[in-house]
């Protein structure tokens, strides 16, 4: 069974419905929801994970914030659990969300697979070893690390190329736009998978990326 079969659009439900209750409980009362039993059985096998939170009515990038581990060295309820709030009130680049805004925002779920070193010869090779729309990214130098999820390069009307997702993964780290062409940058890869609130509150959808 692939990474990809182990959760089904009932899980995603579940998952996002989760993550939703926890942020709204959260903002109206300043704590978090106990994690309910059934969660705790069904998803305590350890993947990193994270949980995006979009605005419905923003021109642009609706994005409104993302906050999730890499890693998955804590059981997926934790981490849904700790994320789905700090995507809320702690990412550094947006403001808190209000409660009323909950209204208008969608929740997106993505739940990583591991990631792999891609080991090459030449900076070149990365160009056809990496797959836009299957794979995100890791840019890794020293102490420096940044991420982009799969969907990133073709979400609201981007259309990367794999050069083009190097160059914004390495930025995400604060490295220059080719710090991917340099022996000392670690290139790591993953794969998602990824489910998302068609409205808010609304329907639940599995989104699959490209194979």
């Amino acid at each position: 069974m692939t990474e990809q079969e182990k959760f089904s659009l009932e899980d995603g439900i579940l998952l996002i419905k989760f993550a939703r209750e926890n942020i709204e409980f959260y903002l109206k009362n300043d704590r978090s929801i106990p994690i309910p039993e059934e969660i705790k059985k069904r998803y305590s096998g350890k993947y990193g994970a994270f949980v995006t939170l979009n605005r419905i009515d923003m021109e642009g990038n609706p994005l409104r914030g993302c906050i999730g581990y890499i890693e998955p060295v804590y059981p997926l309820y934790d981490i849904i659990h700790r994320v789905s709030i700090s995507s809320a009130v702690e990412d550094p680049r947006f403001q808190s969300v209000s409660p009323e805004e909950m209204d208008k925002i969608t929740i997106e779920l993505s739940i990583l697979t591991p990631p792999k070193l891609l080991e090459v010869n030449s900076p070149e090779e990365y160009l056809t070893k990496i797959v836009i729309g299957r794979d995100g990214l890791i840019a890794e130098r020293t102490m420096r690390r940044g991420l982009l999820l799969p969907q990133v390069p073709i979400d609201q009307g981007r259309n990367w190329d794999v050069e083009t997702f190097l160059k914004h993964t390495c930025n995400k780290a604060y490295l220059p736009d080719d710090a991917w062409k340099e022996k000392n940058t670690k290139i790591y890869s993953f794969q998602a998978i990824l489910f998302e609130e068609k409205e808010p509150r609304g329907e639940v959808v599995r989104k699959y990326l490209m194979p």
